[in-house]
Order: C-alpha cells, then sequence, then structure tokens
C-alpha cells in the first residue's frame, strides 16, 4: 500500500482548487477565476484500495505586495519541503513564462520528485501547439521529470495522473481515516465559503481586501446558527459590500447559506456583517486575528 504528501504547486490560476475538487469528486477548496483565491494550505484526502495521497492545496505563488502576500508566498514554499511528491501546475494552454521560471528556479530544485502536470490543454485545438509549449516547460529543469496532460475542469485523464502519484509515493498505512476528506473544521469550510462568494460578486480591489472570521457557530440537531463579520479595508468598500439596501450582503448570504446547507444537510441561519480594518494586510496583528500566520 502507498501513502505520502502531495503538493500542489503552481502560478495563480492555473487550476489548483479545480483539479484537487475532482480529484476529490467533492467541493473542499473554494474555486473562482480570480488571483489570491486560495489564501491557505488545505489538505484533501483520497482514499483507494491502492493506499492514500494528501493533496496539499497551496496559493498561487506570486510577487507579494503586502503581509498577506508574504504569507501567501510561504504558505507556498512551506508545501515543498514536507512533501513526498510535488505537483507542478501548469497552464499548458501557453508557453512556459517567468512566473513558472520563477517557480522552478526558487521551489523546485529540490530532491523530492516532481511530477510537471499541464492543465487548460483541451482549450487548444492544435496538438503541435501543445507538443511546443510542453517543451518550454520542459527546459526548465535539468532534470526529465514526466508531464502528464489533463483538464483539471472535465476531469480528462485524471486516472492516468493518479496512476503516476501512486508510483512516485512511497509504501506505508494509511495517514487518517478512510472516510476523512479534508482536515478542515466547518468554521474554516465556512469563513471560505462566504469568501468565495464575495470573490464571485465583485470586483476590482474588493476580493483582495476582505478577511471574513466567524464569531460563533452553534450546532444543533435541526439547524446550525452562524454569525460572521467581513473585514474589508475601507469605508467605501464597506458600502459596496452592502450593497443599495443591503442587496448584495443578503446575496452573498443566501449563496454562502445555500452552499453551506449542502454540506452539512440541515438548515442553517447565517448573520453576516461588515465592519472596517483599516489596511489589515499590512498588519502582523490583523493577519494573526484573521488566520493568517503560520504555525511555529
Amino acid at each position: 500500500m502507498k501513502s505520502g504528501f502531495t503538493a500542489i504547486i503552481g502560478r495563480p490560476n492555473v487550476g489548483k482548487s479545480t483539479l484537487l475538487n475532482q480529484i476529490l469528486g467533492q467541493k473542499i477548496v473554494i474555486t473562482t477565476d480570480k488571483a489570491q483565491t486560495t489564501r491557505k494550505r488545505i489538505k484533501g484526502i483520497y482514499t483507494t484500495d491502492k493506499g492514500q495521497i494528501v493533496f496539499v492545496d497551496t496559493p498561487g505563488v506570486h510577487k507579494p505586495l503586502n503581509k498577506l502576500g508574504e504569507f501567501l508566498l510561504d504558505e507556498s514554499k512551506m508545501a515543498v519541503p514536507d512533501a513526498d511528491l510535488i505537483l507542478f501546475l501548469v497552464d499548458g494552454s501557453e508557453p512556459a513564462g517567468k512566473g513558472d521560471r520563477w517557480i522552478a528556479q526558487n521551489l523546485l530544485q529540490t530532491d523530492i520528485p516532481v511530477i510537471i502536470v499541464m492543465n487548460k490543454v483541451d482549450k487548444l485545438k492544435k496538438p503541435e501547439i501543445v507538443e511546443k509549449n510542453l517543451l518550454t516547460y520542459k527546459l526548465l529543469f535539468e532534470k526529465n521529470y514526466p508531464i502528464v496532460k489533463v483538464s483539471a475542469k472535465t476531469g480528462r485523464n485524471i486516472d492516468t495522473l493518479i496512476k503516476n502519484i501512486y508510483k512516485n509515493l512511497p509504501n506505508g498505512d494509511l495517514l487518517y481515516p478512510e472516510d476523512v476528506v479534508t482536515e478542515e473544521t466547518m468554521r474554516d469550510v465556512t469563513e471560505e465559503v462566504i469568501r468565495e462568494k464575495i470573490l464571485l460578486n465583485t470586483s476590482d480591489e474588493i476580493p483582495h481586501s476582505v478577511a471574513v472570521k466567524i464569531e460563533s457557530y452553534t450546532e444543533s440537531e435541526d439547524i446550525d446558527r452562524i454569525y460572521a463579520t467581513i473585514y474589508c479595508e475601507t469605508k467605501s468598500q464597506k458600502g459596496i459590500l452592502i450593497g443599495k439596501g443591503g442587496n448584495l450582503l443578503k446575496k452573498i448570504g443566501t449563496e454562502a447559506r445555500q452552499d453551506l446547507e449542502n454540506i452539512v444537510e440541515k438548515k442553517i441561519f447565517l448573520g453576516l456583517e461588515v465592519k472596517v480594518e483599516k489596511d489589515w494586510r499590512k498588519k502582523q496583528s490583523s493577519l494573526k486575528n484573521f488566520g493568517y500566520e503560520q504555525d511555529k
């Protein structure tokens, strides 16, 4: 039996979270087309009769512009040394760029096995362009790493990827009970689902300026009662998030509640409030308060 940790590393928006949700067959990580959707390392646990793969989804690697950006980069960096295998996920519909080169040179110069996973190749109609792009990713490394072409969106070739992952993992017993799919608590999941709805319903700087904190989460047999605060950085952002007559906040709350009810399979009461915390992304104390601090 095989078991081990597999880190998913790549630039923003290459499909890391979509790939993990596709493999697990359920949504455990939020996904949008906006950069910095994933802010923390999240474990997804895939168990079959062959063994157990503990995937570690990471924030997209980008140049940090503030304390939050530094945290996101550190989250990706910290996933590498603990991994038994690294999936370097790239956007195969385009050739390797500066960001891919930076990751290859700064994060992936390691003895840990690497698989280059080319996502989004289904967007290209001409096989010769796929092969041309493939070569640009191969040339990032001196070692001859295996390459697997997939579509995280449709699930194409995921079975081949899983076979390649198992080949590279050490022999060992299950690391988690076989019915566990993630380590995330419902408080964690709720914060992320609310943040996803904000990302999907707002634009410009708002999605990056927002943090969500669960103030209380009370479970009962018939209904879970959740109170959460959405923090932003300016009064104008607060006004946008609330919307005319509270319409946008109501929409965010309704969409989040519906998702959460599907997850817990019972009724949810969700109370949302918006508060301003000026420049929270630049302050260590605020980052700590919102859970954006590395484990010591």
